[in-house]
């Protein structure tokens, strides 16, 4: 389920032989273990449903949605929303369609990775009762009650309401399991191939009457323009959609298909924003009704990109998926590791599986040697390397918990998500046993961030809700500025990028900032941008770049303003970020030049484009590139 439902190689081989650490080992020597995944699911005999229906006879398989940790350590199964005892339902449901598709890719991965016919048996019955959710519209429905009776209708109400009567993030993860279903059963079960086929051609359907209509089209957001041909509006969806339109067109899909699946990766590629020193550092923003909105859940926007190069030929596809991976993650990783939100300070610093994933996943899709070694750092988070200081996954029963606050406390619950995005990532690392398995207790010299209202002068505003509605307000409020003010920054050794949060609104006499360190003049910002367009706010949180960086050394900024301005946050970064994990470091560069740093050890040195530049004694990190030092 999203997130928002319930809260909370040979340098890759060298680097596995200098940091990697002894895991505990399941009988099959493998990560993945899918025993919880076992005891979630379950099988249920819906009654007839009119316009509902499914390949053969019998028992359809089913998710259930959540698993909560009682106080004897054991798991109770339960759906989602308000439990009504004496009708046995959920306000939600049981069962939903996002996860039990979801579980099958997981099954069906399984399958064809180890050969294990449980594995098989398993994802066929997943799928039947995913297509039992498909309405002969194509979409579908999200959940399902315990007896197997669809409730279209929620409560908490979910959009669209009813969940079949448009575009979803559940049709998007339905055509992913079956592109992939497809795939896997084209030669083992021709007539079942043939009938998941028939299913995707008719979500493709969906898709072209109700997306695919828009394409070539644009929305405006705040003067940039953004695709209008993404499911729901979201990179993040379509990326899911296009993994399975990839699995599908690699085997001999549709022409049809084959163009839903250009049409879709090119919308996301259009999604790819920033540059080295520019926020949002060449990620792939998921949400396209914001330019200041980046997540980690869901955002599987680069190993999406990754197979639809692969299936289309197409190598233009891949240039924003390395940006993404080779330019924003290590960014990520040093600023604290994989947090669930950038919007666009990093706010929400809850970190969960479908995150970690995400950003494993597009490491090892884009599949540079450089790219493995940062996915050790990423994948690192499962085994302890992670703000609790504690393993996120067990192994020996195949539990993947449901995240780590952004304080520190690891919440032991293990739902379907987590478990799901839990064992792809142990299946990715299964299948990559070149990347090293690391572990410990990560250090961090990477962004910093100063809240505004620190500021001695201006007036601090703290608005009725953080979220405008596109983005959100760090802290809850910020400083609203006529004359000067100044702050007091930690101090730091080398010098620093520095980006001013502001709100930039359209308007014809916009408010300017200049701003200064000591007797330097660091820039000036015109607090202005384009038309509204579709955003929910008007106006537009956005980090903004000085000119000039921060010297080393200094500990005061201030900005004078002419006119009224609304100051956030700053955003501080080293020009080279570190995390250090035991004996092996990672170093990412916002420098225009490359830097000679001083951590010794055997040093491969990458480009922004991934590409390895020299092996050296020490660390020389490129510009807009990173590097990986073992001790």
């Amino acid at each position: 389920m999203n997130p928002t439902r319930r809260t909370v190689l040979g340098g890759a081989v060298a680097l596995a032989a200098a940091s990697a650490v002894t895991l505990p080992a399941s009988a099959s020597g493998r990560l993945s273990n899918l025993a919880h995944l076992n005891f979630l699911r379950t099988s249920v005999t819906p009654p007839a449903t009119a316009g509902h229906s499914t390949f053969g006879s019998g028992p359809l398989g089913v998710l259930w949605t959540y698993a909560d940790r009682q106080s004897d350590g054991s798991y109770k199964r339960i759906g989602g929303g308000t439990y009504d005892a004496a009708t046995n339902t959920y306000g939600q449901g049981a069962f939903n369609a996002d996860d039990i598709a979801r579980a099958a890719v997981v099954y069906l991965r399984h399958w064809r990775q180890f050969g294990e016919r449980g594995s098989m048996v398993a994802a066929r019955d997943l799928l039947r009762g995913l297509t039992f959710l498909q309405s002969g519209n194509g979409n579908v429905v999200l959940w399902m009650q315990p007896d197997g009776t669809l409730n279209p209708s929620a409560d908490p109400v979910e959009l669209p309401d009813p969940s079949d009567s448009g575009p979803s993030y559940w049709l998007a993860r339905t055509v992913w399991a079956l592109g992939e279903g497809y795939a896997a059963f084209r030669t083992a079960d021709r007539a079942f191939a043939e009938f998941l086929r028939a299913r995707l051609e008719l979500a493709v359907s969906a898709l072209e009457r109700q997306v695919l209509v828009r394409y070539g089209q644009w929305n405006v957001v705040d003067g940039r323009r953004v695709p209008a041909w993404l499911i729901v509006n979201g990179a993040d969806a379509t990326s899911e959609a296009v993994l399975g339109l990839s699995a599908y067109v690699r085997t001999g899909g549709s022409a049809r298909a084959r163009r839903a699946l250009a049409q879709f990766a090119e919308g996301i590629a259009a999604m790819s924003a920033g540059s080295r020193a520019v926020w949002p550092f060449r990620a792939l923003l998921p949400w396209g009704e914001s330019i200041s909105d980046w997540h980690a859940w869901g955002a599987q926007m680069p190993s999406a990109l990754a197979a639809a190069s692969s299936a289309l030929g197409s190598r233009r596809l891949l240039a924003p998926a390395i940006g993404d991976t080779a330019g924003f993650t290590p960014l990520l990783m040093t600023a604290g590791g994989p947090d669930n939100g950038w919007l666009p300070a990093p706010i929400d610093r809850t970190q969960i599986a479908y995150g970690v994933d995400a950003r494993l996943q597009g490491l090892l899709a884009v599949g540079r040697p450089g790219l493995k070694q940062v996915a050790a750092f990423v994948a690192a988070w499962y085994f302890g390397a992670n703000k609790a200081g504690e393993p996120t996954y067990d192994q020996t029963t195949g539990r993947t918990y449901d995240g780590v606050s952004g304080d520190g406390v690891v919440n032991r619950n293990s739902g379907a998500e987590s478990t799901i995005h839990g064992q792809l990532s142990m299946l990715a690392l299964d299948a990559h046993p070149e990347v090293a398995r690391l572990a410990g207790h990560p250090t961090y010299d990477g962004l910093q961030v100063v809240e505004g209202e620190s500021a001695v002068g201006g007036e601090v505003v703290t608005p009725p809700s953080a979220w405008t509605g596109e983005s959100q307000w760090s802290n809850g409020s910020y400083l609203s500025l006529t004359a000067a003010a100044t702050w007091t920054l930690p101090p730091s050794s080398q010098g620093r990028l520095v980006l001013p949060i502001v709100n930039l609104v359209n308007s014809s006499s916009p408010a300017r900032t200049t701003w200064r360190s000591g007797s330097r003049t660091l820039g000036t910002i015109t607090h202005v941008t384009g038309p509204q367009g579709i955003s929910a706010a008007p106006g537009a949180l956005q980090p903004v770049t000085l000119a000039a960086a921060l010297p080393a050394g200094a500990t005061t900024l201030t900005a004078t303003a002419r006119g009224s301005a609304q100051i956030d946050a700053l955003l501080l970064i080293p020009l080279i970020s570190t995390l250090r994990l035991g004996s092996a470091t990672l170093l990412t560069s916002v420098d225009s030049h490359p830097r000679r740093v001083g951590v010794r050890g055997r040093a491969y040195n990458y480009t922004a484009s991934g590409e390895l530049h020299s092996r050296t004694g020490q660390a020389e990190v490129q510009p807009g590139g990173f590097t990986v030092v073992l001790g």
